[in-house]
């Protein structure tokens, strides 16, 4: 087996799945948005719709500076809000709007293509061992 190639397939993957998500947002009506932010709107969906940048970025496993022009253009487009922590100032609360809750099924559905296009004719057993294996390159890099 020639393993130099892995890495390239990775890469490819990854353009494709962006490709594919992107167009899939596009077709939804969902102008502006990226893949990324679908990670925080998920991470708000999934907890009541009201986090911390903090627990944000720990959840998305990015860094606050990397999440902050995304909650920007969330905040633009009218999806979220920002709350100051009424006992502490220095904590800011990310909440999700009504406009933002509209959107919640387009997302989920949109999510829901995407796995079944990435793991379509894996079996079951198939998932289990690419995702230990993908995690155990992750970890690789640690």
């Amino acid at each position: 087996m020639n393993d130099k190639y892995i890495i390239h397939f990775i890469s490819r993957t990854r353009k494709k799945m962006i490709s594919f998500i992107e167009k899939k947002l596009l077709e939804n009506g969902l102008n502006g948005l990226i893949p990324s932010h679908g990670n925080i709107l998920t991470a708000l969906y999934e907890n009541n719709g009201k986090l911390t940048m903090k627990k944000i970025a720990e959840i998305t496993r990015k860094d606050k500076s990397t999440i902050t022009p995304l909650i920007n253009k969330l905040l633009e487009y009218g999806y979220i809000t920002k709350e100051k922590d009424e006992t502490d100032k220095r904590v800011t609360y990310i909440i999700i709007t009504s406009r933002g809750n509209q959107i919640k099924d387009k997302y989920k559905a949109i999510s829901n293509e995407v796995n079944i296009t990435a793991y379509k004719d894996f079996s079951q057993e198939e998932k289990v061992i690419f995702l230990k294996l993908l995690k155990k390159m992750n970890n690789n890099f640690n």
